[in-house]
């Protein structure tokens, strides 16, 4: 008994640990991490834009807070400084005929204040520059200038990120398992995707890449190797009309790589089948890619999708995500090879053959009646 439960536990972490093993998850996200590299990280720095837009919301806000707090705080020290050293502070005890650069700054507290004012151009007119300093006038030039870039830059980051077509292909939705079944007379690979707007995707392109290990002919062990993967749609995988979901699907033939694979031995394969679609969005005609994963647990042999579309009294067409990851069991040739066998055998016996260990033999007929 305990051993028995010691297989089994140990078959379900192999197991477990064998579905995490993927490049791409199911969300699309790519699952990989770059050890030893040898560039500098100044490299990232001098493409800041990509950097920042990459980054996630809790480190953006925490930069986009930083800017903002440590320029407004940098020139609130710039402006005790000029205060400082034209003694406009009352602990110099200015004449009353004295006219300070910046008028009622009394010391850090209101210089940082006439600092955030100056940035972000509120102007209360209680603190303001005099014309009997020319050193605060170039600083409040110069405040004014890098207040703008600093604006522009952090907000143009942000709203590139909240605007960010990525957003959208989180509205694009794949079945979770993919399914081979018989389609058209073919053994077929077929994954059925939905768009959840109602707007569309503009010249929609759906490919698929097999990502698995293998070794050359000369030895190399070569992971990740990758396998195109041709997916099409009844009406081509070109300029897609993707109003409703579409079940695309892959035709396995000698060519493709599942055609030596049946249905007891595909749980034993190892590989990773990923699906990527590109478009562009109507709304903003930014262009975005949508991509998932499906790795041999994930792919059912013998199964169709369950129907999904159908038509309401009012005449409406009317889409039931219930059913959109459901399958059915339909009768599926076990492999790939026997269903091209079995046509072939089919269609000899339609034709008609010679059969070559047929051997025609003549007869001498003799008549031995005798009258």
């Amino acid at each position: 008994m305990f051993n028995y439960l010691r297989k089994r536990f140990t078959s379900h972490i192999r197991e477990r640990s064998r579905r995490r093993a993927r490049l791409v998850s199911k969300d699309g996200r790519c699952n990989i991490e770059f050890g030893n590299v040898e560039q500098s990280r100044f490299v990232f720095l001098i493409d800041i834009w990509t950097t920042i837009l990459d980054l996630r919301w809790r480190y953006k806000m925490t930069i986009f807070i930083s800017a903002f707090l440590g320029s407004w705080f940098l020139f609130g020290l710039l402006w005790y400084v000029v205060a400082y050293i034209h003694k406009d502070l009352p602990e110099f005890n200015p004449s009353i005929n004295h006219t300070p650069c910046v008028e009622n700054i009394n010391g850090l507290t209101s210089a940082f204040l006439f600092s955030l004012e100056t940035q972000v151009t509120i102007g209360y007119g209680f603190r303001c520059v005099t014309e009997q300093c020319a050193t605060a006038i170039f600083l409040l030039i110069f405040q004014s200038i890098l207040g703008v870039i600093i604006n522009s830059f952090m907000c143009g980051a942000i709203l590139a990120k909240i605007s960010r077509s990525k957003n959208r292909a989180k509205t694009i939705t794949f079945s979770k398992n993919a399914v081979i079944s018989k389609r058209g007379g073919k053994l077929c690979l077929l994954i059925r995707v939905a768009n959840l707007r109602k707007s569309l995707l503009i010249g929609s392109h759906i490919y698929g890449k097999l990502l698995k290990t293998t070794i050359t002919p000369e030895g190399e062990t070569i992971i990740l190797d990758q396998v195109n993967i041709e997916f099409v749609v009844d009406a081509g995988n070109e300029n897609l009309f993707f109003i409703s979901p579409l079940t695309i699907y892959h035709i396995i033939d000698k060519k493709s790589p599942f055609f030596h694979m049946a249905a007891e031995t595909i749980l034993q394969q190892d590989f990773e089948l990923v699906v990527f679609l590109d478009g562009t969005v109507e709304a903003t005609s930014a262009t975005c890619q949508v991509r998932t994963s499906y790795i041999p647990e994930e792919v059912l042999w013998g199964y169709r999708f369950a129907p999904i579309v159908s038509k309401t009294k009012e005449g409406k067409y009317r889409v039931d995500f219930q059913n959109f990851s459901k399958t059915v069991a339909v009768e599926t040739p076990h492999c790939a090879f026997c269903l091209y066998n079995e046509k072939e055998a089919k269609a000899k016996e339609k034709k008609g053959y010679d059969n070559p260990g047929f051997v025609l033999s003549e007869v001498n007929e003799t008549s031995d009646t005798k009258m």
